[in-house]
């Protein structure tokens, strides 16, 4: 069995980065932090519904498979989460126009309202969080923060170099 060889250290401000940002991922994704976010937005949902609802709104509609895809979860998970969606009144299924046989997801009014609440409460969360940070430091924390997503984005649609093992 072959050992992959040591890649090469990263530098301090790289790991400090990475560390930040495991620590940010966890924060955000906790379900305490979630439950804070329903009751500031007036809503009942639980974190996969809020996420399919986010993903629909970013680029509605789209197929639930597609929606699998993106949520990195199972096709049956993301169908019984849109029957219960679709019960609450927060999407609806439309014909694919592409497919007569298929069904696109779609945002209601509810559902749109309902993404609306929840961006509104994650903004005053983050506005809270933030409230002692000068402008000057938003704007290059916002700046910063488009030019990592960017990067990330970039990065990950390129193939990754492995050096085979010997």
């Amino acid at each position: 069995m072959h050992t992959p060889s040591p890649a090469a250290p990263v530098s301090t401000e790289v790991s400090d980065i990475e560390q930040a940002l495991t620590r940010v991922a966890y924060l955000a994704g906790r379900a305490r932090q979630h439950e804070r976010l329903m009751a500031l937005a007036g809503l009942p949902l639980d974190r996969a519904a809020t996420a399919i609802l986010r993903n629909i709104a970013e680029s509605e509609p789209l197929r639930p498979g597609v929606l699998a895809v993106r949520l990195s979860v199972e096709a049956s998970h993301v169908s019984r989460q849109l029957r219960q969606l679709e019960k609450d009144g927060y999407v609806i299924r439309v014909p694919d126009p592409d497919d007569s046989r298929a069904h696109r997801i779609q945002l209601t009014d509810a559902g749109l309202a309902a993404v609306d609440r929840i961006r509104e409460a994650s903004r005053r969360g983050i506005e809270m969080a933030l409230a002692d940070w000068s402008p000057e430091d938003l704007r290059q924390l916002a700046t910063l923060f488009h030019r990592l997503v960017d990067d990330f984005v970039t990065h990950a649609e390129a193939a990754v170099d492995v050096e085979p093992s010997v």
